[in-house]
């Protein structure tokens, strides 16, 4: 795995994230901060391909609900753990990228440690990100 700098700690605040664009065109890995602990999950919704790491972000259990009927409001008090993808709204836990909707399936994460006041990520080669990126505050 290769390690990139995704950012500094101040530039990612609590509730924000940063998605960094693979130099390849793959899909690319969201960077997210909860509650000051980062995670990392790839930008790709393993349901229809979607651009996942572009959703609302919110709290819910919509274990549920399933994909064809009206989805829930996201609740949205407090720091945001899950992600909604944009397409088909499959909901995934950002700290495990585990599918609130199928249990059984799961996004990719990778691993964020903090080195010199930066956000690094581990990625994989076929998600090596470019050094463009764009960010979005979401607190």
């Amino acid at each position: 795995m290769k390690r990139t700098t995704v950012a500094k700690v101040s530039e990612i605040p609590p509730g924000a994230r940063r998605i960094i664009v693979p130099w390849k065109g793959q899909a690319g890995i969201g960077v997210f901060n909860l509650h000051g602990s980062f995670y990392a999950i790839r930008n790709l919704c393993p349901h229809r391909l979607g651009p996942l790491c572009t959703g609302q972000l919110g709290n819910t259990a919509s274990r549920d609900w399933f994909p064809g009927s009206d989805p829930p409001a996201m609740a949205s008090e407090g720091m945001s753990e899950v992600i909604r993808c944009p397409w088909h709204l499959w909901e995934f836990d950002i700290k495990t990228g585990q599918c609130l909707v199928d249990p059984s399936v799961r996004v990719k994460t990778y691993p964020v440690t903090i080195q010199d006041g930066s956000v690094v990520v581990e990625c994989d080669h076929e998600n090596d990100p470019a050094t463009s990126s764009e960010s979005e505050q979401d607190a």
